[in-house]
């Protein structure tokens, strides 16, 4: 027996073996398909690969095959994941679900043949799984953790502080690692100075710091070129110049520090990361995050805090140096204005002056508050 599966791809089952349950073939099949489609929109491996493990756990935890679900199983998986110690939350929530409607959509898409081919065989098609009346609303730009937010100054400086102290500690107990020590330390405060992202930051060569005409006193770290930026799905990685403010000019002696004194103690050779491994490798986005968590418990910082918090950190005090919004919307890379203001968290001093400034412009210098 042969059947014509969607996407150009033929289930065959040979006719002596046609007596044998042929449902986990055709979820493998649909499984195929499916991610052949994401694959022709040049989505990344890395959105595609975890999207078909929720769709295996959705079959595992039903015990039915995509033909068999309704909006009852799509409700006890949800329910099921927000019980116990680790529920998921809301955020999460809204991404499974909204994976488990693209696989369905895929399947309930005529021009796969997917529905008629349960039909035949199976004597059920695919159908809806989760719907307005039972899948999260998205009603909110932002709906990360609450603690997760901009570092205070202060913070800023114990981060620091406890990474500048981690090379003397190591040294001090006579174990390797001071080298890396250091290099954790300069990258922190290249991160907070520049505003990149962790991949970003890994993927940093040191052909990408370059001289700006403007600013010709930081010499070459006047400007930084992202050329991994965070990508629209399916495009390739976005690029733009970072260029260093006056505020984070301490950075250009952190830098030079690192390049011409530190990284090639580690011998390298002609690898190009700015950021290299004791194995003259390239840092990894994780390598990147230990850092940071490392030098954030030191300081005794809020476990809630993460290396993303520096690039929150980067746009609050930017805002708060009185850059203006384009100027800082385009530093960080976002397309839009909203997602940046999702950044922000500035102090109530800044908002105090804002609020005299206003008053100052409208009811001269004889205004008060009290």
């Amino acid at each position: 027996m042969v059947a014509q599966a969607p996407g150009s791809a033929r289930l065959v089952l040979a006719p002596n073996v046609v007596h044998l349950d042929p449902e986990p073939a055709v979820f493998t099949a649909m499984k195929e398909g499916w991610a052949r489609q994401q694959h022709a929109r040049f989505l990344k491996a890395s959105t595609i690969e975890p999207r078909l493990r929720l769709i295996d756990r959705f079959e595992v935890f039903t015990g039915l095959y995509p033909w068999q679900w309704t909006p009852t199983d799509g409700e006890a998986f949800i329910t099921h994941l927000r019980s116990g110690a680790n529920a998921i939350r809301m955020s999460t929530a809204r991404a499974y679900e909204v994976t488990i409607t693209l696989f369905v959509e895929y399947l309930l898409d005529r021009r796969y043949g997917w529905v008629d081919t349960c039909r035949e065989r199976f004597g059920q098609a695919p159908q809806v799984v989760f719907h307005e009346a039972n899948s999260v609303l998205h009603t909110l730009e932002y709906e990360g953790d609450p603690r997760r937010r901009p570092l205070t100054y202060d913070e800023v400086q114990a981060l620091f502080d406890a990474a500048d102290a981690r090379p003397a500690q190591i040294r001090g107990h006579g174990r390797k690692g001071t080298l890396t020590a250091l290099r954790d330390a300069a990258v922190l405060k290249t991160i907070y100075a520049y505003g990149t992202r962790r991949t970003e930051s890994s993927m940093v060569d040191l052909v990408d710091l370059r001289r700006h005409r403007k600013i010709p006193q930081f010499g070459q770290f006047g400007s930084m070129a992202v050329r991994y930026g965070k990508s629209s799905k399916g495009a390739p990685p976005k690029r733009r110049t970072v260029l260093l403010v006056p505020e984070m000019d301490w950075a250009v002696d952190v830098l030079s520090e690192w390049v011409h004194e530190v990284r090639p103690r580690l011998a390298p050779g002609r690898h190009p990361a700015l950021w290299v491994t004791e194995r003259a490798g390239r840092m990894s986005p994780r390598s990147i995050n230990e850092a940071f968590t490392t030098a954030r418990d030191a300081a005794g910082l809020d476990g809630a805090l993460d290396l993303h918090c520096l690039r929150h950190s980067y746009i609050t005090h930017l805002t708060e140096f009185g850059y203006p919004a384009r100027f800082v919307q385009e530093q960080v890379g976002h397309s839009h204005a909203s997602t940046t203001a999702i950044y922000m968290g500035v102090s109530d001093e800044y908002r105090n002056h804002l609020l005299e400034a206003s008053l100052k412009r409208r009811l001269g210098d004889d205004w008060d508050l009290t």
